[in-house]
């Protein structure tokens, strides 16, 4: 898909603030006029040119590098200049407002990758990982978006809709047949293709929800009762005092967040009000605001007072969080009762013997937290994935499970093909062979300008 823009825009694509060096980016149809009249010297594609700029009553803007991309050999697939001037706040402005007055308009956030996008340089999931390689928080999330820009994910995608199609035409080539022509329609054949690409289908989610992990981070909610130990585990998780400890109960009103690298995978940790039934207008809100926040979580840090923990006390707890919310439970304060620091397999969760004051079991707790997350397991290859990306993989997974219907008790070609087209069209939602474009808006309007 190739789309023809007829303005030219420009940027500065370097972040806001001093620097030694500042870039300003124009892309478009009128990029050669803007070069004749920014300079007088013809420049060769891909190679640096200095030059001096002036503005309209020739006084010197700034001395800069000019390096010309011709189409289609550009980022954009149009021409592209970039400037490389000194990285001043003033001096760049004044070198966009020039550039702006010979031709140009202010790109918007994301424009250059989306014209990328439009013209075929990048599908939509290339697109979205220059945004994910930026974001970053770590080095396992760079080296992940940067699979996913190769096209890694793409590619497992486009190989999906290939073996799709397949079956769709395979489905519709016997339905073509007129009656007297059938011989046999082969069930297992059929039963087969299907079954292989369910599973692949599935091995794709696993894979990609290990890179949603990446890109978005795991959340991890601290909750329990007041005075607990809550904000004392986030300090020590957090390695600082973000959160205010004290011996008074009800210290915490707010939800705290901060965020952790546990061995290359972010984990945001959200400290909580204590959980309490309370008749306090302002703990009572902060008590909802802990409810909402255990409802977002990917996991719950149930804390407890080792002195108090009885199955009473847990299951009391236990009644603020969502029935299908992972959850462990932090026995505390093992320092008072002389206990040993432990982790327990109890039924549906763990438990784990720690002391947050002394740090007694607290490397026990780590390497639960990297058990639950997968790091560990996260293979070298993962690339970064969106919460679009699953949600679409699990609709078309859904759609061939479903179709799993429609070859008992006898084939029913006609759904089968449909259930194809359905689940091919999902899975060419992420890398926008089908897409709106009130979705392009959402996805290219969350970049930063420049790119």
């Amino acid at each position: 898909m190739t789309v023809e823009n007829t303005d030219t825009i420009a940027a500065i694509t370097t972040p806001r603030g001093n620097a030694g060096v500042g870039v300003i980016r124009i892309s478009g149809p009128a990029t050669t006029e803007i070069i004749d009249q920014l300079c007088s010297t013809e420049l060769e594609p891909r190679k640096a040119t200095l030059s001096k700029i002036y503005d309209h009553e020739s006084r010197l803007i700034d001395q800069v590098l000019l390096i010309l991309f011709p189409s289609p050999h550009s980022f954009t697939g149009e021409d592209v200049l970039e400037l490389q001037g000194h990285g001043g706040i003033v001096v760049l402005d004044m070198l966009l407002e020039h550039i702006l007055s010979i031709g140009c308009r202010q790109a918007r956030a994301g424009e250059f990758s989306e014209r990328a996008y439009l013209n075929g340089k990048i599908d939509l999931a290339q697109a979205e990982a220059i945004a994910d390689i930026i974001e970053s928080h770590t080095r396992s999330a760079v080296r992940g978006a940067l699979r996913s820009l190769e096209g890694e994910f793409s590619n497992e995608v486009h190989k999906l809709v290939e073996n799709l199609v397949h079956l769709r035409m395979l489905a519709e080539a016997y339905m073509d047949f007129p009656d007297e022509e059938i011989t046999e329609i082969p069930d297992k054949e059929f039963n087969l293709k299907l079954v292989d690409l369910t599973d692949s289908v599935s091995q794709l989610l696993a894979t990609a929800s290990k890179g949603n992990l990446l890109r978005d981070g795991f959340h991890l909610v601290l909750a329990g009762k007041p005075n607990a130990g809550k904000s004392s585990l986030l300090n020590v998780l957090t390695r600082n005092d973000t959160a205010i400890v004290s011996e008074q109960a009800g210290t915490t009103r707010d939800v705290i967040r901060d965020r952790i690298d546990l061995d290359g995978l972010v984990i945001d940790v959200t400290d909580t009000a204590g959980l309490r039934h309370t008749t306090d207008v302002i703990e009572s809100e902060g008590v909802r605001r802990a409810q909402r926040e255990l409802e977002k979580a990917d996991r719950v840090l149930l804390i407890i007072d080792e002195a108090d923990y009885e199955k009473e006390l847990a299951d009391e707890l236990l009644g603020f969080v969502e029935k299908d919310i992972p959850f462990t439970i932090i026995r505390n304060k093992i320092d008072l009762s002389g206990k040993e620091p432990a982790i327990i397999i109890n039924n549906n969760h763990y438990e784990i013997l720690l002391s947050i004051k002394t740090g007694s079991g607290i490397e026990l707790l780590y390497q639960h937290l990297k058990e639950v997350v997968a790091t560990e397991s996260l293979p070298e290859g993962v690339f970064t994935a969106r919460r679009r990306h699953l949600e679409a993989l699990e609709e078309a997974r859904a759609v061939l499970i479903s179709a799993m219907d429609h070859l008992t008790p006898h084939i029913q070609l006609e759904l089968l093909a449909e259930d194809c087209r359905q689940a091919q069209k999902a899975l060419n939602r992420i890398t926008g062979e089908f897409s709106t474009e009130d979705l392009l808006g959402r996805i290219f309007s969350s970049f930063c300008i420049g790119k």
